[in-house]
């Protein structure tokens, strides 16, 4: 089976980064799967194949990720005469509008969640609908820009691998700090709220901008995806509304679970530390909130977790926790710059390469995470 990833990062079999990327097989494997469904022809859906790829290459464009994006207008073009002049209008003019409302409105939608996804709103996402496209291809068309998202981030990250080069044997482990960890005193103890510019550790809800399903009216396919995804889907507007497309819900619901619950790498409270990092730059409150709650329960502290809120660019309590948060955030911000030199401290810190790539696929993943959260739906807080 053709892997994308592996292609267009230059990994041939037998490489020291191909090795390690297919140490998390099943990574690999939804990766390429959620690729296969989001961007080939099996979908029933009034979003064409053409205007997808073409969406997926625009996307990739304004991302900085080249080698994606002549990968999809490639694709796009061997689609020959099925390429109306309004897609080939796009790929020959970057940045151009069409005149046509319903693919402006997804045309602005993918442009502004390319690199910033706090700034799309409400309104750029019921422009959607409003514009002709049903409310189940909208969901689609989220989740495809949460996927390239993803896709872009996590080859950018891969090619850096390749580019520093693997090692045999994974660095000697750091040696543990003699004194023993004491709780600063200007912060709550773990497990009670965290509260620092805007951001939180404490539980919210989320409420859905589109209308969800009701899950007793749902198709089987959608109950068995609802039953599978989380022990509360069926009242979590998320699920509900992400339910709209099955399919591609299992297939995003393989990937997150074998990036954050693989054995053995990444320990899972530096996996939450990326996903935190990523989150608090994109400015996601609720999946800043989770994931900090998470990091909280493993760790049994929170002192990174309020950096981070403070002020990502200096957070960190050890080489490792401000390599990862570094490396995350220059991931999220800039995937299309992003190299060697970026990976080059996590290794200095004692991080192995599957450590390095388990930091990556948490980077990458949250990217997608959280253009759903943000641009779907807004986060809700307790009432006091």
């Amino acid at each position: 089976m053709t892997d994308t990833i592996d292609r267009l990062a230059g990994l041939a079999q037998g490489s020291p980064t191909f090795t390690t990327r297919h140490e998390r097989e099943k990574v690999a494997l939804a990766t390429q799967a959620c690729e296969d469904l989001l961007l080939g022809n099996q979908l029933d859906s009034d979003l064409t194949q053409a205007e997808r790829l073409v969406l997926a290459a625009e996307q990739a464009r304004v991302s900085g990720v080249s080698a994606l994006e002549a990968e999809y207008r490639s694709r796009t073009q061997a689609l020959g005469d099925a390429i109306p002049p309004e897609l080939r209008a796009i790929l020959d003019q970057p940045g151009a509008q069409t005149g046509q409302a319903r693919l402006d409105a997804m045309l602005h939608f993918v442009r502004t969640l390319a690199l910033n996804p706090a700034q799309s709103d409400r309104a750029a996402l019921l422009a959607i609908p409003a514009a002709g496209l049903s409310l189940n291809d909208t969901v689609l068309l989220a989740q495809l820009i949460g996927f390239v998202a993803y896709q872009a981030r996590l080859l950018a990250g891969v090619k850096a691998m390749g580019e520093l080069g693997g090692v045999s044997e994974a660095p000697a482990a750091q040696p543990a700090d003699a004194a023993p960890f004491v709780h600063p005193a200007n912060l709550p103890p773990p497990g009670e709220p965290l509260r620092r510019n805007g951001f939180t550790s404490e539980t919210l809800d989320w409420k859905a901008w589109l209308q969800v399903l009701d899950p007793d009216t749902a198709t089987p396919e959608q109950q068995q995806v609802l039953e599978v995804s989380h022990p509360k889907a069926k009242t979590m507007d998320f699920y509900l509304l992400l339910a709209r497309q099955p399919q591609v819900l299992m297939e995003r619901s393989q990937a997150f679970n074998a990036i954050m619950y693989a054995p053995g790498g990444l320990s899972r409270a530096e996996r939450e530390v990326a996903a935190t990092a990523v989150s608090r730059s994109n400015g996601c409150v609720y999946c800043a909130s989770v994931h900090a709650q998470r990091f909280e329960q493993l760790a049994k502290r929170n002192d990174v977790m309020a950096q981070l809120f403070d002020e990502p660019e200096t957070a960190g309590t050890n080489a490792r926790e401000r390599a990862i948060i570094q490396a995350s955030l220059a991931l999220t911000r800039t995937p299309g710059s992003f190299g060697k030199q970026h990976l080059q401290p996590l290794r200095d810190a004692g991080l192995s390469d599957l450590e390095m790539l388990d930091m990556v696929h948490s980077a990458a993943l949250f990217g997608w995470a959280n253009r759903l959260m943000l641009n779907l739906g807004v986060e809700i807080y307790a009432a006091a």
